[in-house]
């Protein structure tokens, strides 16, 4: 397999919005390579601007997933120097940065050609203490910051010993044969042989989430194979299928086959008495949009800890109604990583399926309040894509509360049953919203009162330790 490796970018880049905690960075490489990049965009005296302590230098890193297309978006990590004095990043914004390729040749960055860019608003840990964890608050994420410009190659490369075109079209066939998406309302194969040695592939759309699966798939398929040839393997396939040991690659075998043999083998082994067997033949059938796999993969995403990813990733790939039917019923369990995961793999489905669309607050942030039953949680990420889930729609804060939503913005309620929401800025009047104290109403406020998603987060995670927050409170449940 060619291109299943992460491709690391970087960039230097400056952070504005700090109150009084970045600094003038020294004499360096970074720096030298920072003032280029300003006087290029043709900004006034950068000298100026990089001794504010309102901005700061920081080193911007991103890692390019297998098989990203011009377009997907990425997480950025962002962190300042080992000599620099900023002391805290919280409340940054990461400005337009380039992310190449990098290496310290002669003293000098050396940049190769531009993979992505990157923009937006820094998340650091709410929770991190700049005293007792300096190093964590000099550093932050910039969730979904990175758009990717070029998208990355993926394929097989054929042994030495066995190039030739004639094999490598024979590859190519041989996965065509299995696999092809419509372009203009025609069909086309996903594999492209390209020389003697390597054959590029598109990716599936079923496979979109797991590519590593995908190219798994196709490893295993037969380039040459007689009627009488698969018909032994099918029989081989099965056997192996039913002892544990085996049972993984038999079902990604019989994936890889495809045709109705293959999904007879795998729909008898959900019959099964092995949990794992089940497991495996299941999932293979989900690739393949077998309804038969439903059930034994909700049962699964429900009880099963170890397989409960997997189980969830494959339902998401199916265009079935029963698939989306019965993660639509596992929104509603105890457990916080099942339900979230249930919400990711709908998205993921389809993202816009009206009950889990949500709306785009500001560009900051996606926000959705899914009206599903059982305890009352709210989800904030991490990573992937910045995102607020409430499960539940009615959702209180108790009184009395103070927090803090960003260095500007500051959410009050002492009693009565309303909460005041304050953007404080320099020289001017206070705006104000006051709402209930509904959850939803208090986001929203913060958002419209210019908050970011690192604001929002941090209003959540304060009012959590606080006990004003009685809702569970989750952050990356999957």
């Amino acid at each position: 397999p060619y291109g299943m490796d992460y491709t690391k970018i970087e960039a230097v880049s400056l952070v504005t919005g700090l109150a009084g905690t970045g600094s003038d960075p020294p004499p360096s490489p970074q720096r030298a390579t920072l003032l280029d990049d300003m006087n290029r965009r043709g900004v006034d005296h950068p000298n100026d601007v990089l001794a504010s302590p309102d901005t700061s230098l920081v080193l911007v890193r991103a890692y390019l997933r297998p098989g990203i297309q011009q377009g997907d978006r990425y997480d950025v990590e962002v962190r300042v120097p080992s000599r620099s004095e900023t002391t805290s990043l919280r409340g940054g914004w990461l400005l337009p940065a380039r992310l190449t390729e990098m290496a310290v040749l002669g003293e000098q960055i050396r940049q190769g050609s531009v993979l992505g860019k990157a923009e937006g608003p820094v998340l650091v840990d709410p929770s991190a203490d700049p005293k007792k964890d300096p190093a964590l608050v000099t550093r932050g994420r910039v969730l979904g910051g990175g758009v990717a410009h070029k998208s990355r190659s993926l394929g097989l490369v054929v042994s030495r010993q066995h190039q030739s075109i004639r094999l490598s079209q024979q590859i190519a066939a041989a996965i065509n044969k299995r696999f092809y998406v419509h372009v203009d309302g025609r069909k086309q194969g996903v594999a492209s042989p390209k020389t003697e040695e390597f054959i590029e592939l598109a990716i599936h759309a079923r496979y979109k989430d797991n590519v590593g699966r995908y190219m798994r798939v196709a490893r295993n398929i037969a380039v040459d194979e007689s009627a009488k040839v698969l018909q032994d393997r099918l029989q081989l396939l099965e056997h192996q299928l039913a002892d544990p040991l085996t049972a993984a690659n038999a079902a990604i075998r019989l994936e890889a086959i495809g045709n109705d043999q293959a999904v007879e083998i795998l729909t008898k082994a959900l019959a099964t008495n092995d949990p794992e067997v089940r497991f495996y033949a299941a999932e293979a059938l989900a690739y393949l949009d077998q309804t038969a796999a439903v059930e034994t993969l909700a049962a699964v995403a429900r009880d099963e800890p170890a397989f409960r990813v997997n189980a969830l990733a494959a339902l998401s790939a199916m265009d079935d109604v029963i698939a989306y039917d019965a993660l639509r019923d596992l929104l509603s369990l105890p457990s916080a990583e099942t339900r979230y995961g249930a919400f990711r793999a709908l998205w993921a489905m389809n993202e816009n399926d009206p009950l889990v669309r949500g709306e785009n607050m500001g560009g900051q942030f996606t926000y959705h309040v899914l009206d599903v039953a059982g305890a009352a949680m709210v989800h904030v990420t991490d990573s992937y894509r910045p995102e607020v889930v409430l499960f539940g729609k009615d959702q209180h804060f108790a009184l009395p509360l103070v927090l803090d939503a960003g260095q500007k913005v500051l959410v009050n309620g002492q009693s009565g049953g309303k909460i005041i929401v304050s953007r404080f800025t320099p020289g001017q009047e206070p705006e104000q919203r006051t709402v209930s104290t509904s959850v939803d109403e208090v986001v929203r406020a913060i958002v419209e009162l210019g908050g970011t998603y690192p604001d929002v987060v941090q209003a959540l995670q304060q009012a959590k330790h606080d006990g004003a927050l009685q809702s569970r409170f989750l952050v990356d449940a999957l």
